[in-house]
């Protein structure tokens, strides 16, 4: 099955309005924020969403699955989750790295097969560290973001005092921004993590539901409005991928270097030109398909 995934490179198009997409626990949950004033999104908080929707398998999205997935569940649980049992973990890694990928770990996480495992249990497994085929790159918003502060209130007081039943300055989020977040699927690495051209597949009907099947009160509206993915001639790519991200990335209608205010102040790519598109095998838009 590994030598079956193809080399791929994608680009996750995302519009952030009046949310907040990835907060900043060293500025009190600020909107992640660069000096330049542009916006990020971490590759760990959009895998999160990726995870949790793996991980629920009561849930209805993850029961609306294709019945191959669902016919063998026992494959996708997940390794980083809150709780973990780190001593069962590492009975299921077992003690010869030669026979890792025969091991339960490899058979059971889906995280671990398709983003890698740094998992390491003191006094055994130090040669378990295996690189992820999957690897997500930092969003990073076109334009400068505007960071709106606002206190919230609560009907019923939580505390005594001047401020009972406010929070202030609690609610923080982005006015509007567009973020481009690429990411790479390198199947050099499948033979030594596990990763099959099924954990691929369901990575790529996860990808288009990240955010609107995790919304919450600081992040109501983020959209996803393209995931570009990219499939190359060949495992070693037939194209430069800077070339791929470059002609997919939006642009500001007007050029200015200020925050945007909505997805109109953008030119959209709907497609690659020509001279691009002859150096690949095929693109769709998780999205749109």
């Amino acid at each position: 099955m590994n030598n079956e995934i193809k080399r791929a490179t994608g680009l996750l198009v995302i519009e952030v309005v009046n949310s907040n997409a990835n907060g900043d626990p060293d500025r009190e949950s600020d909107p992640r924020q660069r000096p330049n004033g542009c916006g990020e999104i971490s590759p760990v908080s959009f895998k999160r969403k990726l995870r949790e929707l793996v991980e629920d398998h009561d849930a209805p999205f993850f029961k609306s699955l294709p019945d191959k997935f669902l016919q063998h569940s026992e494959r996708y649980w997940i390794l980083e989750h809150r709780g973990r049992d780190r001593k069962l973990i590492a009975s299921e890694m077992g003690t010869n790295p030669d026979k890792f990928m025969e091991s339960e770990f490899v058979h059971k996480y889906w995280d671990a097969r398709v983003f890698g495992n740094t998992f390491l249990e003191d006094g055994g497994n130090k040669g378990f560290i295996k690189t992820g085929v999957v690897q997500f790159g930092m969003g990073v918003s076109i334009a400068p973001i505007n960071i709106l502060r606002q206190t919230n209130t609560n009907k019923a007081g939580v505390q005594e005092g001047k401020n009972a039943g406010m929070a202030p300055l609690a609610y923080r989020v982005v006015e509007h921004g567009v973020y481009c977040m690429p990411f790479f699927v390198n199947p050099n690495y499948a033979h030594k993590s596990g990763c099959t051209a099924e954990d691929i597949e369901l990575l790529k009907l996860l990808i288009p539901n990240a955010y609107d099947m995790n919304r919450s009160a600081i992040r109501p509206d983020v959209r996803l409005r393209h995931a570009w993915y990219v499939e190359h001639k060949s495992m070693l790519g037939s194209c430069p991928e800077y070339l791929l991200l470059e002609a997919l990335t939006p642009t500001r209608i007007d050029a200015k270097n200020e925050p945007s205010t909505s997805w109109a102040d953008y030119q959209d790519v709907m497609e690659l030109p020509d001279s691009v598109l002859e150096r690949i095998d095929n693109i769709v838009d998780l999205v749109n398909l």
